[in-house]
């Protein structure tokens, strides 16, 4: 492990494969990882907000997927904006984020530093593609288009 604490955030909404790999590298790269986990408010300007998944049914499913992996040390925080409690935690050292929310992490450090925190490390992962060759994204499973694995959602 290369950092004590990292931080990840998002809604994890009907958690997929790529939320899977953003999870799993925070945990190969951090020995505690704090997820930050978007409330109810913070989603509704979402595509297809009204088909995300309620907050508490989001920290149900994450935190199944923890246990079964046997992810231990983590805490998981509720948020209402992009930046979280990146500010309010100093000893954080990392953040983990995909290739598509990389200027999230850029915001998360600039914020930081204007209260005089330390920038953290900023680790990217690749962007999982679907079957479809788009990204896989909850936004595309809400649309009924790809399953969370990334495959095609056959239309009848």
């Amino acid at each position: 492990m290369k950092f004590k604490k990292v931080v990840v955030g998002g809604t994890f909404d009907r958690l997929h494969l790529g939320h899977k790999a953003l999870l799993r590298k925070a945990f190969e790269v951090g020995k505690i990882v704090y997820i930050g986990l978007t409330s109810d408010d913070m989603v509704k300007n979402k595509p297809y907000a009204e088909k995300i998944l309620p907050y508490e049914r989001r920290l149900k499913d994450l935190i199944e997927f923890l246990e079964v992996n046997n992810f231990r040390r983590y805490r998981i925080i509720k948020i209402n904006n992009a930046i979280g409690f990146t500010t309010r935690i100093r000893s954080l050292e990392a953040i983990v984020v995909s290739e598509e929310t990389y200027k999230g992490a850029l915001l998360v450090n600039r914020a930081r530093e204007e209260v005089g925190l330390r920038p953290l490390e900023i680790i990217v992962i690749p962007i999982i593609k679907s079957k479809l060759g788009d990204k896989i994204s909850s936004s595309l499973i809400r649309a009924g288009l790809i399953d969370p694995f990334g495959n095609p959602i056959k239309r009848e």
